[in-house]
């Protein structure tokens, strides 16, 4: 009678379970219903399930609010690139100048331009980054010769300026450096003709053509800025025009007339 009471007892304490979305569900008289993995309704077990459920999702929370703000941060990061470079000219002969930019003579044997590249950024911003670019000195291919006729020579990167140090020189006449300072060095030429016809005999107003200049640019990330173009006038002028004396004074450029 006893073994048959206690089976008939244990019989009532089994929970009803019942199958939902996989997992067993089991009615417990403390609990209510409690999802156990094998139908078995034990407190303790139940409990730390829950918990153990409940961690992982607030960690899967914080995870995937990190992962989101690791992407927000990298894409603002990403949009922010250097889109272009705009090469200037900050100072002439040591002297600082604004707007100069696109077309500027090299004035006298051993005056100077200093190059300014100012990077553009997709942001709006902008950043001077002519310490961090390479520049590159050409002669420009369509206008290549001096006032004289002479072909000009290929420029120079210093200190191996003028190549060689003594004529026959095989480059020279501009000479750059990686700061971006452009010098005027050996042999020294004007690359201005005056065009004016005389005027009863005598020189009217002149009219300056440049025959010869050379070509600056700027690279950065990939990057390249416009070119400046660079006439020079580290000389005196030719005196002579189409067989005419239009330039007495030998003057060199607009800004020796």
């Amino acid at each position: 009678m006893l073994i048959a009471k206690n089976a008939m007892m244990w019989s009532a304490q089994v929970p009803k379970a019942a199958t939902v979305q996989g997992f067993t569900v089991v009615e417990c008289s403390d609990f209510g219903y409690l999802a156990s993995g094998n139908g078995c309704c034990d407190d303790a077990e139940d409990f730390l399930y829950w918990r153990y459920s409940a961690v992982n999702r607030k960690t899967l929370v914080a995870a995937l609010a990190c992962a989101l703000l690791a992407l927000s941060t990298l894409g603002c990061q990403t949009d922010n690139h250097l889109q272009s470079i705009t090469l200037n000219v900050s100072q002439v002969n040591g002297a600082p100048v604004t707007g100069e930019g696109g077309f500027v003579t090299l004035q006298g044997n051993g005056g100077t331009l200093q190059l300014q590249a100012i990077g553009n950024y997709s942001n709006g911003k902008t950043l001077d980054v002519t310490s961090k670019s390479t520049f590159t000195a050409i002669v420009d291919p369509i206008h290549d010769v001096d006032a004289f006729g002479n072909t000009l020579l290929p420029p120079c990167q210093t200190p191996a300026c003028p190549n060689p140090s003594s004529p026959p020189y095989t480059a020279g006449t501009l000479a750059w450096d990686s700061t971006g300072l452009i010098t005027a060095v050996e042999p020294a030429t004007c690359t201005w003709i005056n065009e004016a016809p005389l005027v009863n005999g005598e020189p009217g107003t002149p009219a300056w053509f440049y025959t010869g200049d050379y070509v600056i640019t700027a690279t950065f990330e990939g990057i390249t800025s416009q070119p400046i173009y660079i006439p020079i006038a580290s000389s005196g002028g030719n005196q002579y025009y189409d067989g005419q004396e239009n330039n007495p004074s030998g003057a060199c450029g607009p800004s020796s007339s």
